[in-house]
């Protein structure tokens, strides 16, 4: 498939698959005039690799990873590298947590006019 269907059935932009390819995350193959042609499996790497940024990965982990997830490895270098990860994210979500109680904190005492916060309406 040509670089804009695989945009659209990944549902990412044609610039964001082109970073892909810069930063060896994804591969295409060239037809004779020099177009890109990626195969039926790139929809789901494309998701792969979305789902590893959101989740906060960077290229650089993403690079190290996907081979492991190709020749689906079991290494001792790729499960430590998957629990570290999971251990930064079990982190983060610690911290977004911690954050959230002291908004609802704050919301709490916004929502008392005795303590002089000015309540902002919808």
């Amino acid at each position: 498939m040509r670089i804009g269907e695989l945009a659209t059935r990944s549902g990412v932009s044609v610039r964001a698959l082109r970073y892909y390819e810069e930063q060896g995350l994804l591969a295409a193959g060239r037809s004779d005039s020099g177009q890109r042609h990626y195969p039926e499996p790139a929809v789901d790497r494309v998701q792969l690799i979305q789902m590893l940024y959101r989740a906060g990965l960077s290229s650089r982990t993403i690079v190290d990873l996907l081979p492991c997830v190709d020749a689906k490895a079991n290494t001792p270098e790729s499960r430590a590298l998957l629990a570290a990860e999971r251990a930064r994210i079990d982190e983060q979500i610690t911290n977004l947590i911690r954050t959230r109680d002291r908004l609802d904190a704050v919301i709490t005492l916004s929502e008392d006019p005795a303590n002089g916060c000015t309540r902002i309406h919808d």
